[in-house]
């Protein structure tokens, strides 16, 4: 979590004046000074309340960063609610004055106060609800690459699981544990970021993780919070044990963590394979993947990226399918996360928004298209299970395991 000088500045401007405004109507529309005095009161711990989130460090070794995000969380769940009151009282004073209304009756007041209370309760719920309810998204995947014995298996897939939002409470990872294995996938895999800053935040969890089943097992890949980069380490032999650790972990649970590797699953003589890449970063995220290490681009090599057999792809940022993957392969599956949607979606009679679409062209949901050799290639973007940032998931974004089923296709 970082709050850049120039954006805490923004904060604070932006929380004085609209406090001056609200404090203003407050006073035009009671004379009750008990009220006038709870605003001003309220209004200044407020104000302390982003002090000391910005004065709090966020990367050293020794700062839990969970009391800050619910700092954070609760002052933008207030100031939302603000900007809502804010935008009805304006839109009503320009209403009057535009058709010279002379009620003495202030009814943008009280339709603020509605939207505002409404903002302020959709983010909690976002809190006490979404981000424990579960969705299971089921996805057909066709290709005549698919071999016959492989048409009907079943992927499950999970993502961005952050768990260190949790603290020790295992609740939420067990039920999703609960939930993918009353799939009964075929296969199990998790797109990355299983933690927000260091290794030892899973290991609560490893006990309920390691009880993810499927008879071809669970294969992972890390995402960018899995490699200590989010932390100030005063020494960098730590930060190695801190990522030796992650690799021993999932080990130790049963999950096959591939690094720039690649896997065959056998059905009678047919076969595909799952290849995995470490996390490969847009600014300001390191790149560590290289799907040449296991996928090679020359053709003499018996890895070759566009063969014939029909391949599957983990890795953590679809940036990397949309500038790399889709054009020069013909990887028949791409699977992705590390969006989450921004945690905040809505889903209107199947129009589908987010405003992680002004970050990422492809933020979750199933995509096609024809690589450069006009061959189909998809992608699918799992918006993920956990929070960062924010320990909230807004409207409908709720954590999401996808279950994806392969068809064979005919020519």
């Amino acid at each position: 979590m970082r709050i850049p000088l120039p954006a805490a500045i923004f904060l604070f401007v932006f929380s004085f004046l609209i406090d001056i405004y609200i404090y203003a109507d407050v006073r035009n529309s009671t004379k009750k000074k008990g009220l006038r005095t709870a605003y001003i009161v309220s209004t200044i711990l407020c104000w302390a309340l982003l002090l000391v989130i910005i004065c709090l460090p966020k990367r050293s070794e020794d700062t839990d960063i969970l009391p800050i995000m619910w700092m954070l969380y609760t002052y933008l769940s207030i100031y939302l609610a603000k900007t809502g009151y804010l935008i009805c009282s304006v839109i009503g004073r320009l209403i009057r004055v535009l058709f010279q209304v002379k009620s003495r009756k202030h009814y943008s007041r009280l339709a603020g106060t509605v939207v505002g209370a409404g903002l302020f309760i959709s983010m909690w719920w976002g809190v006490l609800y979404t981000r424990h309810h579960i969705e299971v998204v089921p996805i057909d995947i066709s290709s005549p690459q698919i071999p016959k014995s492989f048409n009907g298996y079943k992927i499950a897939q999970i993502s961005d699981l952050h768990v260190g939002t949790w603290g020790n409470d295992t609740t939420f990872i067990s039920n999703l544990v609960d939930s993918v294995n009353s799939l009964h996938p075929d296969l199990i895999v998790f797109t990355g970021d299983i933690v927000n800053r260091r290794t030892n935040e899973v290991e609560p969890f490893l006990k309920p993780l390691s009880r993810l089943k499927a008879p071809d097992g669970v294969m992972s890949i890390l995402g960018n919070h899995d490699y200590g980069d989010y932390m100030d380490w005063s020494d960098m032999e730590d930060r190695e044990i801190n990522n030796r650790e992650m690799s021993d972990h999932q080990k130790n649970i049963g999950w096959d963590l591939l690094k720039n590797e690649r896997r065959f699953i056998v059905r009678d003589t047919d076969s595909i394979m799952v290849v995995g890449v470490e996390n490969w970063g847009d600014p300001p995220f390191h790149t560590y993947g290289d799907l040449e290490l296991a996928l090679s681009s020359s053709r003499d090599s018996i890895y070759y990226q566009n063969d014939d057999r029909f391949k599957i792809l983990l890795t953590h940022n679809p940036a990397h399918w949309d500038r790399e993957v889709s054009r020069n392969t013909n990887i028949g599956l791409t699977l992705s996360g590390h969006t989450h949607a921004m945690q905040v979606e809505t889903n209107i009679f199947g129009w589908r928004w987010s405003p992680a679409k002004y970050r990422y062209e492809h933020w979750g949901g199933y995509f096609e298209r024809l690589n450069d050799k006009g061959q189909p290639v998809r992608l699918y973007v799992n918006i993920g299970a956990g929070e960062v940032g924010m320990p909230s998931r807004l409207f409908r974004a709720y954590p999401e395991i996808t279950l994806l089923t392969l068809r064979q296709q005919d020519y």
